[in-house]
Parts: C-alpha cells; structure tokens; sequence
C-alpha cells in the first residue's frame, strides 16, 4: 500500500528554519517524481518545490525560490525540504504528494515570534 509520512515541521522564529521529511513506502521511489505542497488557512494550496526521479530536475513556488532546497535520498526512500529564512506566511501544512495522487498526511510548520 501506497504511504508517504511527514515529519520535521514545529514552531520557529521569522529567519529560521526547518528541515520536512517524508518517508514513502509502497512504491518503487525511485521511479517517480516527488513534489512538496503547502496549504495555509483561509488559501489555496499551493506548490513548494519538485524533483524529478533522478534529481536532474527541480523546481520551486516563486515564494520559496531561494529559500527552500528540495533533495532526495532514493535509498532511504526520502523526500527533503529544507526551508531557512523562514518567514510568518510560510506558516501552512505542508505535504508531500507522489505518485496516483498519493498525499502524506501533513506536518505543521508554524513561523511566528
């Protein structure tokens, strides 16, 4: 069965930062692309960043470009993001999302002082 966990999200202060996790199983990882998702409350969701299945590609939400790194371990079946300079909108749930529609249940990511 398909199953993508999160983890690493918790409170920290405006230039801060975080580092997600999300751990897939059920899958050949390393076959497919991963992506990151964030939903804040009251906004759409929205895109955080993606890496191709061989990490030759990577793309990222204009909010986060040049805050965030996206990378991969296709051994340890895990996604990464690395989220600095952190500021009070990148307080959301954030997800990872693989591959038939596949979502993780979310870990909160909360930036405030």
């Amino acid at each position: 069965q398909l199953q993508l966990v999160e983890s690493g999200g918790g409170l920290v202060q405006p230039g801060g930062s975080l580092r997600l996790s999300c751990v897939a199983s059920g899958f050949t990882f390393r076959d497919y692309s991963m992506s990151w998702w964030r939903q804040a409350p009251g906004k759409e969701g929205e895109l955080v960043a993606g890496i191709s299945y061989r990490c030759l590609s990577k793309h990222y939400g204009p909010s986060v470009q040049g805050r965030f790194t996206v990378s991969r371990d296709n051994d340890r079946n895990t996604v990464y993001l690395q989220m600095n300079n952190l500021k009070p909108e990148d307080t959301a749930v954030y997800c990872c999302a693989g591959p038939s529609e596949s979502w993780g249940q979310g870990t909160q990511g909360t930036v405030s002082s």
